[in-house]
């Protein structure tokens, strides 16, 4: 059973509350009816000023590619912090998600099928390729972050929160391998009935290790055929979030989540805008065309922090900014008080400052965010050289290959393929900047009478230039008698 704790952010919390590694989430629903949610950050996550910014960055550019049109990611409404905490909120629910889904329900409710599976990670392999085509990665991807939205589309929530509040650099590897495994857990649940489906998931996830993200969607878009005529309409995930029971408040360790009463609004700081001075189509700013509560624009959303932020960062700058600009108001209703010429000229002041501020942070975080962008990481070439001489009895023969670069840095991804073997050996080694050159090595081991010719051949995987195939290959012989 749900209940009302209050509001937060324009958003009343409904009580339903469940618990992940970042925090606590609450069901919530805005006034005009909206579902959403909020999540209150554990505060051991985002007592750290840095990872207090770093979660800035991750949530400036989660907005910045909703505004560029990508539909895969659920939409954060706010950042905000009151009494030194620090919540999230989305307006789109969180959930179900494909971990609730994969959890068994009551007797009679229905369960996804296989192509179900195959809708979900068709849709998350778009979303991941757009969010990796931008520099940037998800970073938890798992079952209980893929949402599942009413009309039964696949929705990534928690996009780059973990790695901004643990500090970790982006790593679209991760989120492959993610991919992966989900692949293969769909594969043996929803697909388990069905051997020509699971059959392509399993290749899905291989392709995935392999070859990467896109080749692997286009498997699983080869192979409907073989999957549930409903894998392209998303209807048997609709008719599962039909028949699908309400939320009961989940439990952590077999107790109830404790609910927790939502900030009082006077104390809460948004962190999603700072008025532009002047801007005619934002509140407060010296347009009297503009009422109270007017739109703002997309292009007008920068961020600014709260307390417990250090004065010497830029967010910490532009929270005080907003806070002064606060304290120059006076309360409405209070007959016979006039602002007085100096407090009117404060709040010029303290407007304009906030604009420079704004800017400055979003210059800043550009800069931050696109550094080294301007370089991609490029192979050039691939060599491979094996022993000349023949090798002897018992011995295990070191094949080396070396790829060369433009000494940019970033991930490489190969295979080796051996003459005596079907199955090729993939690899993935990160390449750091500077490097021009970068060897990777292959042992093969050979035992017994007689003799023997190898061959190994070195593929690369990615990046590889268009139109081009880069590989080499190298031969041993071996002789024991």
């Amino acid at each position: 059973m749900s209940t009302d704790r209050g509001g937060v952010a324009g958003f009343r919390l409904t009580g339903r509350t469940w618990v992940d590694d970042l925090g606590v989430w609450s069901s919530a629903v805005a006034a005009d009816g909206r579902a959403g949610s909020a999540l209150r950050f554990d505060p051991r996550l985002v007592a750290d000023p840095a990872a207090r910014e770093r979660l800035i960055v991750a949530v400036i550019a989660d907005r910045r590619l909703a505004q560029s049109g990508m539909t895969g990611l659920v939409p954060v409404a706010d950042l905000i912090t009151a009494r030194d905490e620090v919540w999230l909120i989305t307006s789109e629910p969180v959930g179900p998600t494909v971990g609730d889904l994969l959890s068994s329900g009551p007797p009679g409710s229905s369960r996804p099928d296989a192509g179900s599976a195959a809708t979900i990670l068709v849709e998350t392999a778009q979303t991941l390729l757009a969010v990796h085509a931008s520099g940037l990665a998800h970073g938890e991807l798992h079952p209980g972050t893929v949402v599942i939205a009413p009309d039964g589309s696949a929705l990534l929530a928690e996009r780059g929160l973990a790695d901004a509040l643990l500090g970790r650099p982006p790593a679209p590897e991760r989120d492959v391998a993610a991919w992966a495994s989900l692949a293969r857990g769909l594969a043996a649940t929803w697909a388990s009935a069905d051997r020509g489906a699971a059959g392509l998931l399993e290749r899905a996830a291989a392709t995935a290790s392999i070859r990467g993200l896109a080749p692997a969607r286009d498997v699983l878009l080869a192979g409907r055929d073989v999957l549930p005529s409903g894998f392209t309409t998303r209807d048997r995930l609709v008719e599962t979030l039909h028949r699908w029971p309400a939320y009961e408040a989940p439990t952590l360790g077999g107790h109830p989540v404790p609910a927790r009463s939502a900030p009082d609004e006077g104390e809460i700081v948004t962190l999603l805008h700072v008025p532009r001075a002047g801007d005619p189509r934002v509140p407060g700013t010296g347009d009297p065309r503009v009422p109270e509560g007017g739109e703002r624009r997309p292009e007008d959303v920068v961020m600014r922090f709260g307390p417990g932020v250090p004065s010497e960062t830029t967010a910490a700058q532009l929270w005080r900014a907003g806070r002064d600009q606060q304290q120059t108001e006076l309360p409405s209703g209070r007959l016979g008080a006039g602002p007085a010429p100096r407090a009117r000229r404060g709040r010029g002041r303290t407007v304009i400052a906030s604009a420079i501020l704004a800017l400055m942070i979003v210059g800043a975080l550009a800069l931050w965010l696109f550094r080294g962008s301007a370089a991609p990481l490029e192979v050039t070439k691939v060599d491979v050289s094996a022993p000349r001489k023949a090798q002897g009895c018992d011995t295990t023969v070191k094949i080396t290959g070396v790829l060369s670069t433009n000494g940019a840095g970033g991930e490489v991804r190969y295979q080796w393929k051996r003459s005596d073997r079907k199955e090729p050996i993939a690899q993935t080694d990160r390449i750091a900047s500077g490097t021009a050159s970068h060897e990777v090595s292959l042992e093969w081991t050979v035992k017994g009478e007689g003799s023997f010719k190898g061959t190994a051949t070195l593929q690369l995987l990615s990046p590889v230039p268009e139109g081009k195939k880069l590989q080499d290959k190298a031969t041993f012989t071996y002789k024991c008698s």
